[in-house]
């Protein structure tokens, strides 16, 4: 007997924490972070008590209390014993915090399978990141951290790796994952063959992105499965098509940076690899060099070494990194402490706010909102300000939104909104669903499930209910 419950992902957008059971065999399809549940009772500066451990996750209903699943340094400092796994495996789709972030709570010894490139993205944000309860993904500090912990490595987790159309073989269950295209990349679909037939998991796909024809392949394959069931993304099936495209972001771009006179400044998200793609072609194409951070070289040199996505390695003609004031403000090489920064402190292609603006109109700035006061170094007169990220959707976004309007207002830019959604729209998806046509559809990841309104059986997720297929 095969039987879906969802503890994530129902009536919201991402958080998807799925889980799978056939005969003995039981895995979970990702196992994100909430972004609403935890934005319901938390922001900036209020967050879950790390010394709490995992008791504020489980107390406000930012984890399912599942037995066999968590940590057990997490178990017995909330005063439970530890408990052996009871789940076979955690399949990740891809490297988004809102799929993956939250395997930082499960137990050791539950391997995470993934792509190989959603494993170097993991590795990345670990290389980057200060180290937190919420961010342990690839390995954790067993808690409470102690003084005598000190120097005692991290505990690793285990990852199995696979590429494109690989079986895996995971207890009674058989898994096909498949590419497809998404904001970022190493994103997978899977056809899951189990005792009653093929579950298909769409995972987040979109078919307007510059690999489109990854989701096509997919849908070929899953429709050739004739599925007993199939669970969708659906974050926006309330849209139709809108034209948008990486070109179309491609296009308004170049054409708003060529005309600027002085400094050009971008914002995308650098674990989406078109995106980065799309500004270095237009650095590029306009001879100008495209300027990212040491946060970013991280991202850069992981992609550079994964051949299949064919970028550039860090130290770039066209690309430079920006040496940020720390501590003393005057670039002092004492200055910098994070071992990211400092191993890359030795590469030729480093400058620096004053470098940019002797020569502003040569540089197009990697420049993330929250390194906004950045603009005070670098003081442009009429510069252009793309955005490439989502509009705000939500009540905190639409805070910052305008706080960052104030940054643009302040210094004169020239504001562009260029950019290209990750999810696939209404129209495409609901061609995706009739072509594949599955026998019971499953829609996760929305706050519209019943939107799609097709003469498919459709089952209004409830979270925590168990449902047999």
């Amino acid at each position: 007997m095969v039987q879906l419950t969802f503890y994530g992902g129902v009536k919201e957008i991402g958080g998807n924490k799925i889980l799978l059971e056939d005969h003995d065999t039981r895995i979970f399809l990702d196992f994100g972070m909430s972004f609403s549940r935890r934005g319901r009772f938390f922001e900036e500066f209020l967050n879950p008590r790390t010394a709490n451990g995992i008791g504020d996750f489980l107390a406000m209903g930012l984890l399912p209390d599942i037995p066999g699943v968590y940590r057990d340094d997490l178990l017995i400092h909330h005063g439970r014993p530890p408990e052996e796994p009871t789940i076979d495996a955690v399949v990740l789709s891809h490297a988004h915090a809102d799929h993956a972030n939250y395997i930082s709570f499960l137990h050791k010894d539950i391997p995470v399978h993934c792509s190989r490139t959603c494993h170097r993205i993991i590795t990345a944000v670990a290389e980057q990141s200060q180290r937190d309860i919420e961010h342990e993904v690839l390995d954790y500090r067993r808690r409470p951290i102690k003084k005598t912990d000190r120097g005692v490595p991290p505990v690793k987790r285990t990852f199995k790796l696979f590429d494109n159309h690989d079986r895996l073989r995971i207890g009674s269950l058989e898994l096909e994952p498949i590419q497809v295209d998404h904001s970022v990349p190493g994103a997978f679909g899977f056809l899951i063959h189990t005792s009653e037939g093929t579950v298909v998991y769409t995972g987040d796909l979109r078919s307007h992105g510059l690999h489109a024809n990854l989701t096509t392949e997919f849908m070929t394959k899953a429709k050739a499965a004739r599925p007993i069931a199939m669970i969708t993304e659906g974050t926006r099936i309330d849209r139709g098509r809108t034209g948008e495209s990486e070109h179309t972001v491609y296009q308004k771009s170049k054409q708003e940076i060529a005309a600027c006179t002085d400094l050009s400044l971008v914002d995308f998200n650098f674990k989406d690899v078109d995106r980065f793609t799309t500004f270095y072609r237009i650095a590029k194409d306009l001879d100008k060099t495209l300027v990212i951070s040491f946060k970013h070289a991280c991202f850069l040199e992981q992609y550079h070494h994964d051949t299949s996505l064919g970028v550039p390695h860090t130290i770039d003609d066209h690309i430079m990194l920006l040496k940020p004031k720390r501590m003393s403000g005057t670039y002092n090489v004492d200055d910098y402490h994070d071992d990211y920064i400092r191993r890359r402190l030795s590469y030729p292609n480093i400058l620096t706010a004053d470098d940019i603006t002797t020569h502003p109109c040569q540089y197009i700035v990697v420049l993330n909102f929250w390194y906004f006061n950045t603009l005070i170094d670098l003081h442009p007169k009429h510069g252009t300000y793309i955005h490439s990220l989502s509009e705000p959707f939500n009540e905190e976004m639409e805070v910052s939104y305008n706080r960052m309007m104030q940054w643009i207002q302040f210094f004169n830019l020239h504001y562009v909104q260029a950019h290209c959604s990750g999810h696939i729209n209404g129209a495409d998806l609901r061609n995706l669903i009739r072509t594949i046509r599955p026998k019971r559809l499953f829609p996760i990841h929305t706050e519209h499930p019943g939107m799609i309104r097709l003469p498919i059986k459709t089952t209004r997720v409830q979270e925590g209910k168990l449902y047999k297929l």
